[in-house]
């Protein structure tokens, strides 16, 4: 069969996306993205260091990064995202432009990190106070807090897992009742962090249940490369990126609410840290 009449496949936008090495979210990236983009994703290299704001800093290296970046531009995306919420905030305000700005000289292209593009979403929902919802242990999640921060943003409330691997399989349900604990009445958004933890589905339904907007760290940065192609993300019934739910809060279909987690299976308050056969991968 002739297909010549097709005339080749439709021309692609490139985005570049650095993840760590435990990254394992691909395909829900993916669900942000449209049609005439594709994503180009490369991991840092394994570093087999305990799970902790150490193993954070690793990953984030500028030389890192400049590799990775480079791995990238055989290709040639028009933007580059490192995804990747800890190891971006860990340096603070300071330590994220200087992480873009080692990315941008590697590829010598425009540049975002998820911390970075959680400062502009706040800034775009025009967002001071901010709940959190982090599967991390108590010092990354303070680490988040003091990053938000020191952006001059209050944080309202937060709420945080203890986990440090197989963040990736955490149900929905568990994030939505984490999101329950860490809202208050003063809360102008909520963030859910790290872009092992799937996002994407949970949002409308917490937006409709907390009448507020909830932006995740996957969504962020998605969100924010693709602006700078000057093209939007893809993510119905989410404030952050459709007007219509951002002008006059999310209209879902009639879907029935998340549910609470039995009482038997609800998580604890983690006073401290997650014991130590939690102390293996899956914290981005």
């Amino acid at each position: 069969m002739d297909v010549t009449f097709l005339g080749g496949p439709r021309p692609q936008r490139g985005v570049g996306v650095v993840a760590p090495f435990d990254f394992a979210l691909d395909r829900e990236l993916w669900r942000w993205v449209p049609d005439e983009v594709s994503l180009h994703l490369t991991r840092t290299p394994y570093v087999p260091v305990e799970v902790s704001l150490d193993l954070a800093r690793l990953v984030s290296e500028h030389e890192t990064l400049h590799d990775a970046v480079r791995t990238l531009t055989a290709i040639a995306p028009e933007v580059v995202a490192y995804a990747c919420t800890s190891g971006s905030f860990v340096g603070g305000i300071a330590g994220e432009r200087a992480m873009r700005c080692a990315m941008t000289q590697a590829g010598d292209l425009p540049s975002v990190t998820t911390s970075g593009a959680l400062l502009e979403a706040l800034a775009e929902l025009d967002v001071r106070r901010v709940a959190l919802v982090t599967p991390y242990t108590v010092s990354v999640t303070q680490a988040l807090e003091e990053y938000v921060a020191e952006a001059g943003v209050a944080v309202t409330g937060c709420a945080y897992m203890g986990l440090t691997r197989h963040i990736w399989k955490v149900p929905y349900r568990d994030v939505a009742e984490m999101a329950r604990r860490a809202v208050d009445g003063g809360a102008e958004a909520l963030f859910i962090s790290c872009t092992n933890l799937p996002t994407y589905d949970v949002i409308p339904q917490l937006e409709a249940e907390l009448r507020i907007p909830v932006i995740s760290a996957n969504q962020v940065t998605m969100w924010a490369a693709l602006r700078r192609l000057g093209t939007r993300a893809v993510g119905p019934y989410q404030a952050l990126i459709d007007p219509a739910a951002r002008q006059s809060g999310p209209v879902l279909p009639d879907v029935p609410a998340l549910p609470a987690l039995p009482e038997a299976q609800a998580l604890p308050d983690v006073p401290g840290l997650p014991d130590e056969e939690q102390q293996q991968e899956g914290w981005t």
